[in-house]
């Protein structure tokens, strides 16, 4: 058994009939040019000889009697993989669009917590003879640091071993007594934990002012809790959409050296170039700083499950027409954020969240997600993960684009996530089917974003075309 930390929890507890709180891993897979005879037979084979080292997927929820703590994970459970493995098709003619909406299907309806909290939905009649796996697990399981290392541990590389065998055998389900013990064990340990978590946190919010004081105003920054109401920003709808688009991992970090920032501050400068155009079609103005809510690792270990995460809000300069200086105002906003985050502690978020009221915290979140107000607190979601360095393969066949997306918050239903894959840099946008027209015209905008960026770079289109040539069309 196996507690769930706050973060953990709260992921369960904010999950509602309109907001999912499951996360998305897309892999498109090309057997094209190999050996490998590949479908849904080969890919099912392979995942049943690796579960044992993805521990995460043999998971499932165990509620502790009246609510009494947070829920635990049974170990070590057996895996019905009839039900968890899907196989769908990508309508004619199997290009980006078709598998996108697919991805948005899947994304729409929420995992079912009496089975552990996956589903791998196999594509097929992608256009080449390409394959894509959905993977849908709830984000209970995994943060972005823990899904890079189960996407390592599931695929085939070339300097690991693969390490294949029949699954253990399933974990023995607890009595009500011993849950019951062992939340009074974990409460007992949290109460005298509170003194010191709140002397710390105290110490540390009057540091932020302190140090907000010493830096003066930025007047072209936006304050926080002052995110400004948006087009962005409403009520979630329960239908998801999705879209992709992939660049290249060299042209951006060519970018973001000439820029003098970092990959992480040109993905927030692409964010920033890609949403005021949208800001200036939907709303025919974008006249001030919106906010990103940024989630950052606090714990960069070699773990599979868990979240061990924390948030920064970054002000996104969408007012700003040059796009350098926005860049410039990016990773101004991104250094007073990490300083802040320091300076108050990057685990003080997580802990606090330990002390969530179990009893009253899930109708909260209901309300909340249904609440037709301002989200005074962030306009958008941007993430950006390092994904895997080396090419991996799925039953000798390899993966040649991966692609990934968190979750839709109160009325914010727009995330956008970057992941870094081999040699390119893989762009999704999850959202509603209330916000766009099309999700691809914010795809289509960052990819703008980006253009924009190389030439105040000094670089051109004529250099390199901004997207990766043989990504999916």
């Amino acid at each position: 058994m196996k507690r769930l930390n706050g973060m953990d929890a709260m992921l369960l507890y904010s999950e509602t009939p309109n907001l999912h709180t499951h996360t998305l891993k897309v892999a498109v897979i090309d057997p094209a040019g190999s050996d490998a005879e590949f479908d849904f037979d080969t890919f099912r084979h392979h995942l049943r000889r690796r579960l044992h080292l993805l521990e995460p997927l043999r998971y499932k929820l165990v509620d502790i009697p009246w609510r009494l703590h947070h829920p635990m994970w049974l170990e070590n459970c057996d895996v019905d993989l009839d039900y968890h493995l899907r196989q769908v098709q990508v309508p004619a003619p199997g290009g980006r669009r078709e598998l996108d909406g697919v991805i948005g299907t899947v994304a729409s309806t929420p995992l079912d917590r009496s089975r552990p909290l996956w589903e791998f939905h196999f594509a097929e009649g992608l256009a080449g003879g390409r394959f894509a796996l959905i993977g849908k697990v709830h984000h209970a399981l995994a943060d972005g640091v823990a899904s890079v290392n189960l996407l390592a541990r599931a695929m085939d590389l070339k300097d690991a071993p693969p390490d294949e065998r029949d699954n253990d055998v399933a974990g023995v389900s607890p009595t009500t007594s011993g849950l019951l013990r062992a939340a009074a064990r974990d409460h007992v340990t949290q109460i005298a934990e509170l003194p010191g978590l709140l002397r710390n946190a105290a110490k540390g919010f009057t540091r932020v002012r302190r140090r907000g004081k010493e830096r003066g105003d930025h007047p072209d920054l936006a304050d926080n809790f002052d995110a400004p109401p948006t087009f962005l920003n409403h009520v979630v709808s329960p239908q998801r959409r999705f879209a992709t688009a992939a660049l290249r991992l060299a042209d951006v970090k060519e970018t973001a050296k000439a820029l003098g920032i970092t990959i992480n501050d040109l993905v927030l400068a692409i964010a920033a170039g890609g949403l005021r155009q949208l800001l200036l079609s939907y709303d025919g103005a974008a006249d001030r700083p919106i906010i990103a809510s940024v989630p950052t690792a606090t714990d960069k270990s070699e773990r599979v499950t868990g979240n061990e995460i924390s948030g920064l809000m970054i002000s996104l300069p969408v007012h700003i027409a040059d796009p350098a200086e926005r860049a410039g105002l990016v990773a101004l906003s991104t250094k007073i954020a990490k300083e802040d985050h320091e300076i108050l502690g990057p685990r003080l978020y997580g802990q606090m969240l330990g002390y969530l009221p179990t009893a009253i915290a899930p109708a909260a979140f209901r309300w909340l997600g249904s609440r037709d107000a301002h989200n005074k607190l962030m306009n958008v979601a941007v993430s950006s993960v390092p994904g895997p360095r080396e090419r991996g393969h799925f039953g000798g066949a390899p993966v040649s684009e991966i692609y990934s997306t968190g979750v839709l918050s109160p009325g914010a239903p727009v995330n956008i996530t970057v992941w870094s894959y081999v040699d390119q840099l893989g762009i999704a946008v999850l959202t509603d089917d209330q916000t766009f027209g099309d999700p691809h015209e914010a795809t289509d905008a960052l990819c703008v974003a980006f253009s924009e960026l190389r030439s105040a770079a000094g670089f051109s289109d004529s250099d390199s075309p901004v997207e990766v040539e043989h990504a999916l069309r």
